[in-house]
């Protein structure tokens, strides 16, 4: 085990264990006779092939000639009785020498057969058809339903892993991790410092149980984590049982799930019977949704999906906090989770783990960055800056992003360029630098961009911009106009969500005040600032009739399921006004920003000159740029 010093359970083959502990099925050795099994398909195939050539041999060969030979043999007259039989006539005679001899042929359909031989004076009878009995059942059944038995067991075991064969179909599928070596703590957590601290007292119960016991206090049986995907749900459970220095049982919820009714239920058992015997550990389970979806939503329903989760509920019930098991389960969608699980007794306390903010990102990135060798001129602040909205897994994405560009550069640090490309891959795509633009199409995508950077130059509120490029990237972006806020914000006024639709409408309007028609480059625009103005009627009460009115623009029908059946909440007349509204707000907004860009004419045919000279402008040579024309 010297090797795998160091490193995580789940980067050493079989989890940590060793071969013999590799064959254990959830931590239970199989029996004596349950290993023997595995021979037995092959047994039988061994069987299959083997008695056909065995009775082959052993059987005495009789010569076997044709019917009118057949009939020669019995007019001369060395035939003294035939054997009538269901597929062959056997004949025994004595040839000259006074020797017995046996023939035999095909049976043929013929009604003159018995008279022939009585003409001969030749004795015959009829002998009923000769059957395999036992050998004949067992090539005929079992032999192939042994076979069947073997693929398919060899089948499941390559698709669930070891342990996942017919026998052990209703066992416990889930990675033991022994204690103290899941290889994460506290300190490997960055960015969700509120749910690390609803969690410490988890890990204190589990460290120090007597303490509770002794004031009478109840720890949680159940704690559920929500949050985004990538924000580090997992990793935090992982550090609880790391911290806590206990089992820790890690499963899926799909893996409770199988084709076969009531296999997920035993599956549940038996994993609740292996925590307990490991007591005091932890049972994680992944994407709760899985297994832990309302009941009854639809009409369409799962009998194996609801029994795994009843049988989930009555083992939650069935243990107190003294018994030293913690179930820790995580969803990125707690709306559709059915009640009973989140009643007080299961899981009933919910940790958020949210998107990081700057502080957090920073922090993250500092983790991260512990592995790759860094410029001392890279400043992570800044890339945290640039990186809002972002959850850890995108974070630590983006310095392997930067790692990779670094090699691909043939440098031996990672400079601050490599971060920010990588954050223009995340946020825009890749370059494509293959793609060739037309000499026209290349002048609209930079009068485009230009109207948008410009706009949000001009407009107070609007996030700094960073970089404009006419460089296409991603699957449709001709060119992108980048821009980074300077600080963290979670609330924005109504003229920062105007000032926000006058930006993404400035690319069009752009367009229109140079080459006197618009062009199709502006469809996200268009979607995205009608979004806006949407939200600001429906969610936010901005608007004049409605003025401080939530308006749910959808409500899904629980009967039918999660999104199933769509409703409005409102009359027919108010839909018609929103969609009135919004057109009016984005006409209105359009006619601003041209009158604004027509006094900025000269400015924009000088910086889209320059883009189209450079193809990207950093923020630093466009603020030069802007500077010098107003100055």
């Amino acid at each position: 085990m010297d090797e795998n010093k160091g490193r995580s359970l789940f980067e050493i083959p079989n989890g940590g264990r060793d071969e013999s502990q590799a064959d254990f099925e959830g931590g239970r050795r199989p029996k004596w006779w349950q290993k023997q099994l595995r021979w037995l398909p092959l047994l039988g195939i061994g069987l299959a092939i083997l008695i056909p050539l065995l009775r082959g041999a052993v059987a005495s060969p009789i010569p076997t000639v044709e019917y009118n030979i057949f009939k020669e043999s019995i007019s001369e007259g060395p035939v003294t009785s035939v054997e009538i039989g269901g597929d062959y006539l056997v004949t025994t005679g004595v040839d000259a020498s006074g020797a017995t001899f046996l023939l035999r042929t095909l049976r043929v359909d013929d009604p003159r057969l018995v008279g022939f031989l009585d003409e001969n004076q030749v004795d015959y009878h009829a002998v009923r058809t000769r059957s395999n009995g036992f050998l004949s059942g067992l090539l005929g059944w079992l032999i192939p339903a042994l076979i069947i038995v073997f693929f398919v067991s060899r089948a499941m075991r390559r698709q669930g892993g070891v342990g996942s064969d017919i026998l052990s179909i209703g066992k416990n599928r889930s990675r033991i991790v022994a204690a103290g070596e899941t290889g994460i703590t506290f300190s490997d957590v960055a960015g969700a410092d509120e749910a690390k601290f609803g969690l410490e007292e988890i890990v204190d119960f589990l460290k120090q149980p007597a303490r509770y016991a002794e004031v009478g206090g109840r720890v949680p049986k159940g704690v559920l984590l929500v949050g985004a995907p990538g924000t580090g749900k997992t990793l935090l459970a992982r550090a609880v049982a790391g911290e806590a220095n206990v089992s820790f049982f890690r499963l899926s919820g799909a893996e409770f799930v199988e084709m076969f009714v009531g296999v997920g239920a035993s599956r549940v058992r038996d994993l609740f019977s292996q925590a307990r015997a490991k007591s005091p550990s932890i049972i994680f389970i992944d994407e709760l949704d899985a297994i832990g979806k309302s009941r009854g939503a639809s009409l369409g329903g799962n009998d194996e999906r609801e029994q795994t989760l009843n049988q989930l509920l009555v083992e939650l019930d069935g243990f107190d906090a003294t018994t030293g098991v913690i179930v820790i389960a995580v969803t990125n969608r707690p709306k559709i989770l059915d009640p009973a699980l989140l009643r007080p007794g299961r899981f009933d306390r919910q940790v958020v783990v949210d998107k990081p903010d700057l502080k957090g990102r920073e922090a993250i990135l500092e983790i991260h960055s512990k592995k790759v060798r860094l410029d001392p001129n890279v400043d992570l602040r800044r890339v945290a800056r640039g990186t809002a909205g972002l959850a850890g897994a995108d974070l630590a994405n983006i310095v392997n992003e930067a790692a990779l560009l670094t090699v691909r550069a043939g440098r031996k640090k990672v400079a601050q360029e490599d971060f920010s490309e990588a954050i223009e891959k995340a946020l825009t795509g890749l370059s494509r630098k293959n793609r060739i633009l037309a000499d026209p199409e290349r002048r609209i995508v930079a009068f485009h961009e230009v109207g948008h950077a410009l706009m949000a130059h001009h407009t107070v509120g609007a996030d700094p911009v960073e970089k404009i490029s006419i460089i296409p990237r991603g699957f449709g972006a001709l060119g992108y106009t980048l821009q980074l806020p300077s600080e963290e914000r979670f609330i924005m006024t109504k003229s920062e969500l105007l000032g926000r639709i006058d930006v993404l409408l400035a690319g069009r309007a752009a367009e229109e005040l140079v080459f006197g028609e618009v062009s199709t480059g502006a469809a996200n625009d268009l979607t995205r600032a009608a979004d806006i103005a949407r939200r600001m009627i429906t969610d936010y009460g901005m608007s004049d009739r409605f003025k401080n009115v939530y308006l749910p623009s959808q409500r899904s029908s629980g009967f039918l399921g999660d999104g199933a059946l769509l409703q409005r909440e409102y009359a027919e007349s108010t839909q018609t006004y929103i969609d009135e509204e919004t057109a009016r707000m984005i006409e209105e907004r359009y006619n601003g920003v041209l009158d604004l860009l027509r006094t900025k004419s000269i400015a924009i045919h000088e910086l889209s000159e320059a883009l189209l000279a450079e193809e990207v402008l950093d923020r630093e040579r466009f603020e030069e740029l802007v500077l010098g024309l107003t100055a």
